[in-house]
């Protein structure tokens, strides 16, 4: 199951780079790979979960959604929520992480509740 998983979001990222023109090469200077890495992940060659395919795939999931590494760390309600929930351990920065990710599925509705102001 989670080698369809990884497949998926592999297959997602390769077609999301092609759409936006962006190189293996380029791809590879984001994440500090090699381009050759990165050609494995995008072709779905001996998938496994790993730190440079969450990367890969997260950089290709921003570029569809806009979001950005600095508009992330100005963020500082996200930044304070992470901090009291996160542990401080691998194993719970991968749960959040999948919690998070999970979160994409609400997408639409977000920007409406976060747009309100209180």
């Amino acid at each position: 199951m989670i080698e369809i998983e990884l497949q998926a979001r592999a297959t997602r990222a390769r077609q999301i780079f092609q759409e936006l023109g962006i190189s293996q090469t380029e791809i590879a200077e984001a994440v500090s790979a090699s381009q050759a890495q990165v050609s494995r992940i995008l072709g779905g060659h001996n998938l496994r979960p790993s730190r440079l395919f969450e990367e890969v795939c997260l950089y290709a999931e921003r570029k569809t959604q806009g979001v950005t590494h600095e508009a992330v760390c100005q963020n500082t309600e996200l930044i304070e929520a992470l901090r009291q929930t996160w542990d401080g351990t691998a194993a719970h920065a991968k749960a959040l992480a999948v919690v998070i990710r999970s979160l994409s599925a609400l997408a639409s509705p977000i920007p409406s509740v976060l747009d309100r102001k209180e």
